[in-house]
């Protein structure tokens, strides 16, 4: 399985973003443990599968296990709050669409994070488009007419 937008540089910035967070203890080699990239969604979705593409490439480039950890709940929020509470040790990553960041924080009174204190971001891993697409035996064709009725 690969992706399209998953590039080799991409890998380097996470790795380089990964490593300097782990400076105040440079003197053990990083990974020294197993890294967890967190999804705050249901496996089975695309941030799941780009995850797990991310963790198979970061595991065979660091020799060192990568686990995906699916916390799904609260429109994201659920993992991506569990993420700002994580030490900043460059151990626990998330892969996220915009939606916790940018929407959330307008949607509920309390996210449990704050989406620009809390987080880094490190790299863009997929871009993905939105189409409106309607049965063909529908009387709307087009978007106007939508509206309309």
């Amino acid at each position: 399985m690969t992706l399209p937008t998953l590039h080799r540089r991409h890998l380097s910035v996470l790795l380089l973003a990964s490593a300097a967070a782990w400076g105040a203890h440079a003197q053990e080699r990083f990974p020294a443990k197993p890294i967890t990239i967190v999804v705050p969604q249901a496996a089975g979705g695309a941030n799941d599968a780009i995850a797990r593409v991310l963790g198979q490439k970061l595991s065979q480039q660091l020799g060192q296990s990568v686990v995906i950890d699916n916390r799904a709940g609260a429109g994201g929020n659920v993992g991506t709050a569990y993420v700002a509470k994580a030490k900043p040790d460059g151990y626990t990553l998330l892969v996220q669409a915009d939606s916790a960041q940018v929407i959330n924080p307008w949607l509920y009174k309390s996210t449990g994070f704050d989406p620009v204190k809390d987080f880094e971001p490190v790299a863009p891993l997929a871009h993905a488009g939105y189409v409106l697409a309607r049965v063909n035996r529908a009387p709307l064709g087009t978007l106007r007419a939508l509206y309309d009725n």
